[in-house]
């Protein structure tokens, strides 16, 4: 008590528990980071690789795949145990690393003649790396050669086992958060 007045504490809908807010800074941080995704997609040379170094194109391919492979693991078993910090944020940012990895790659591949018909560009890459993810399959854009087919098949079977799995994760982590947020508000 100060003087003669009591002390005013704030209602609990005045002022939201940590856990109940939206983590705005988390969310920016990941548009930020996938502005940066895309800003180096687009400038970086990746055309160094892929003709020019076969070996060590394919070695970074399945290297980062690998590594990218765990950390999607990791993510999700963490976001299915409700440990981690932000689970959410991280497979969101890997869910799209794992899309401009496989863009990339496609952009690498079509610099060889006949690898793909109707990929030229990097907005192609991306585009035709979306339309696999979501088994659109357009056909304007499509693999020839036997190393884009294998990548596609990869890709394709990352898709159904990897990202589906971080997919149900986020969602998961998603819809739990906004449960809690709702149960806590109800009670308060």
């Amino acid at each position: 008590m100060t003087g003669d007045r009591p002390e005013r504490h704030p209602a609990p809908s005045e002022h939201p528990a940590p856990s109940d807010r939206v983590d705005l800074r988390a969310w920016g941080l990941l548009l930020g980071s996938f502005a940066l995704l895309m800003l180096g997609y687009f400038t970086l040379p990746l055309r160094a690789l892929g003709d020019h170094r076969p070996v060590l194109s394919w070695l970074l391919f399945g290297a980062v795949l690998t590594v990218l492979t765990l950390l999607l693991l990791s993510r999700i078993v963490d976001s299915i145990r409700g440990t981690g910090r932000r689970p959410g944020v991280w497979l969101a940012f890997l869910i799209c690393l794992s899309l401009t990895v496989f863009a990339a790659t496609y952009y690498v591949l079509a610099d060889h003649p006949g690898e793909f018909a109707g990929l030229e560009t990097r907005l192609d890459a991306l585009y035709f790396t979306v339309v696999t993810m979501a088994t659109i399959g357009y056909g304007d854009i499509t693999p020839a050669g036997q190393g884009p087919r294998l990548v596609v098949i990869l890709q394709i079977a990352y898709n159904f086992v990897f990202l589906a799995a971080a997919a149900g994760a986020l969602n998961r982590t998603v819809r739990n958060g906004m449960e809690t947020r709702a149960h806590r508000h109800d009670r308060g």
